[in-house]
């Protein structure tokens, strides 16, 4: 039986607690935190599942939290709207550099996509002697 919740397909070999976390928008607190009120043991495969026991976890992520399309929507609108009102945080974005304050003298390649800029890189290979 595979089990569907906000649309993302949850694979049937995980433990229930990290089977959630394929849902965007819920983490390893959120997800134990929705099987505690769900009162599903987190130890628990999701093949193991009940029909009820999925259908009281779907029923409590869509309707108390924010997740997948809303929530990606939600985020990149706030984004946006950053680079809309010209912040500096906007800025930022748009450069696609940290914004959070880290340092970019080194240690910015995840941001920049790993991209890897040295002096040699571009060069062209010396002629060769004749």
């Amino acid at each position: 039986m595979a089990v569907r919740i906000s649309g993302i397909m949850i694979p049937n070999e995980k433990r229930v607690e990290i089977a959630l976390t394929y849902v965007y928008g819920i983490g390893r607190v959120t997800a134990n935190k929705i099987l505690t009120i769900a009162k599903i043991n987190k130890d628990t495969r999701v093949k193991d599942l009940k029909e009820e026991d999925v259908n009281r976890l779907r029923a409590l992520i869509e309707k108390d939290m924010k997740v997948e399309g809303d929530l990606r929507r939600e985020v990149s609108a706030n984004i946006k709207r950053l680079k809309d009102i010209g912040s500096y945080r906007g800025s930022r974005h748009t450069k696609h550099l940290p914004v959070r304050g880290q340092r970019t003298k080194t240690n910015n390649r995840t941001v920049r996509g790993n991209i890897r800029r040295t002096a040699t890189s571009g060069k062209k290979p010396a002629a060769q002697k004749t």
